[in-house]
């Protein structure tokens, strides 16, 4: 199972997603700063600390050895998101770039949440050996 095609693919898939979104930090920074919480010090460092987290998170879930560290890491990361989006909920309405972030957009961003949590769990629970 856990060395089938299927499983690989959607390690891949997830692991590309994590990468692109890291890498995303680089690119819209300026995005960023509008769902960072004004309470959380030195926004700038965070938006770059967190991009390069998901970026060498998403590789290090390509590789058996570092696979269920990564998984574990995700999951503390998508913790610590959390407060990003409960702001974006009080927040909403706001401009994200060109998207207008409405209610509803923001509280559906959390049960992404735990999809993410929960794929991240898989791959901890179940890494190739």
């Amino acid at each position: 199972m856990m060395n089938s095609p299927i499983y690989k693919f959607f390690l891949w898939l997830y692991a590309l997603f994590y990468v692109l979104a890291g890498y995303n930090h680089f690119l819209s920074t300026q995005v960023y700063y509008v769902i960072i919480p004004k309470w959380l010090p030195a926004p700038e460092f965070l938006i770059y600390f967190s991009g390069i987290l998901e970026i060498v998170l998403g590789l290090s879930l390509l590789f058996d050895r570092t696979r269920k560290f990564a998984a574990l890491l995700i999951i503390l990361m998508l913790i610590a998101f959390i407060p990003a989006h409960i702001y974006m909920i009080r927040k909403a309405p706001f401009m994200l770039g060109q998207i207008t972030v409405t209610p509803l957009m923001a509280w559906l961003r959390l049960p992404f949440q735990l999809v993410f949590i929960g794929s991240a769990w898989y791959y901890y629970r179940n890494p190739i050996n």
